[in-house]
């Protein structure tokens, strides 16, 4: 146990002191509780925050990194039996997926250690789905997703905004932009938030922050998939094309049987791999309003799950696609804190590109773009790009990264 009380502390030296938005939503107090999202999204980090301020200096919470190469030979039930007899009280456990049979070693100790409290981390949803235990009955999941423009500037310039609420952000959106653009540039730093802004890694140093983005791609499709989906090589180098069409193309009417050519995957399994893919944290798949938003089905719209990710894949990036990846990302994040939540709050609309909480039609443009293919559709707005400040029915783009 030393050897492991050790490494926490050193971790715990360097810990920023800035928390993430899901930070206060959580319920700490919960006897087991799990935290997924992509990977460098600020998991860990949020983890260790709350045990520095609830546990520190206490040999009752330990944090370990199940990744780690010391821990790979060592059963993760017989680990939390030795630290529940020597009166701990709370394990958390980092990075879960990368243990085989994570589910069922949590189960057991959960059920056999009464007053331990579990709170453990994952960087991918679909090891989720694929573990043959059941933790429904026993542990609450909140889904971390990267940052918003909101968080990005508090990280970037020190700038702490508060969130809006969807229905608060259309009705004064005038005045809300009038009040922030007092206080900076938001087109300066928007446009640095779409390059490298989504991941908190930006703060290890932006001259790297490719690279490591890179490698958090190369992570997802060369492990994470493997390990859920038992894919093999030959199948992850299809995927890596697939991902790299998708990044290099405009989003139009999906053409399943174009991808499956492409790919040289079969079609049933392109609409699998997409679900996957998405699940993943790679892509964002957007179907329209009348499918009832069906898993399996065919989207109507792919994107990228964030900006940042088009940057790192392609370099012919499309202005427009951007645009609608940015307003999809934030809009689907800011609804969507539990990942058991099957129903997205975006969908792809008859008029107008996206309609929200199937209440709200929005268009996407840039500020050249006016209302007129939206004019006769009650509450609809056009989301423009390249304004400070919105008036009516035209909102600024940016303002959208507030929502969480």
């Amino acid at each position: 146990m030393d050897y492991w009380f050790s490494e926490q502390q050193a971790r715990l030296r360097r810990l920023p002191d800035t928390q993430r938005y899901l930070y206060p939503k959580i319920d700490w107090s919960l006897p087991c509780l799990g935290i997924l999202g992509a990977r460098g999204a600020g998991k860990t980090t949020m983890m260790l925050q709350h045990l520095r301020e609830h546990h520190k200096g206490s040999a009752k919470a330990l944090y370990i990194s199940i990744d780690h190469p010391k821990f790979q030979a060592t059963s993760l039930y017989d680990f939390g039996r030795e630290f529940f007899a020597y009166g701990g009280e709370t394990l958390f456990l980092d990075e879960v997926h990368k243990y085989e049979n994570w589910a069922g070693h949590i189960k057991a100790l959960y059920d056999s250690c009464p007053g331990l409290q579990i709170i453990f981390s994952g960087s991918s949803i679909l090891q989720l789905h694929e573990q043959d235990v059941d933790l429904s009955r026993r542990v609450v999941l909140y889904s971390l997703h990267g940052l918003s423009f909101r968080e990005f500037l508090l990280l970037e310039i020190g700038l702490s905004l508060p969130i809006l609420g969807l229905e608060d952000l259309l009705q004064d959106h005038l005045g809300t932009c009038q009040e922030i653009s007092s206080q900076l540039r938001p087109l300066e730093h928007f446009e640095n938030y779409l390059c490298y802004g989504y991941y908190p890694f930006f703060l290890e140093g932006k001259d790297i922050y490719g690279l490591k983005l890179g490698n958090v791609i190369s992570q997802v499709l060369e492990t994470d998939l493997p390990m859920a989906r038992h894919i093999s090589f030959h199948q992850i180098n299809k995927l890596k094309k697939l991902v790299t069409f998708l990044a290099e193309n405009v989003p139009s009417q999906v053409n399943i049987q174009k991808l499956s050519s492409l790919t040289e995957i079969s079609r049933p399994s392109v609409y699998e791999y997409l679900e996957s893919l998405s699940k993943a944290r790679l892509l964002n798949l957007i179907r329209h309003s009348d499918t009832g938003y069906k898993k399996l089905s065919k989207p109507d719209k792919i994107y990228l799950e964030n900006p940042n990710l088009a940057y790192s894949l392609s370099e012919n990036i499309n202005k427009g696609t951007l645009r609608e990846a940015f307003f999809v990302n934030q809009v689907q994040n800011a609804f969507s804190h539990h990942p058991g939540i099957l129903e997205t709050p975006i969908a792809s609309a008859t008029q107008g590109d996206f309609l929200v909480q199937d209440r709200y039609s929005f268009e996407i443009g840039g500020k050249s773009k006016g209302t007129h293919q939206i004019q006769d559709v009650p509450q609809s707005y056009v989301a423009t790009d390249g304004i400070e400040v919105g008036f009516g029915r035209k909102i600024p783009l940016w303002l959208f990264g507030f929502l969480y």
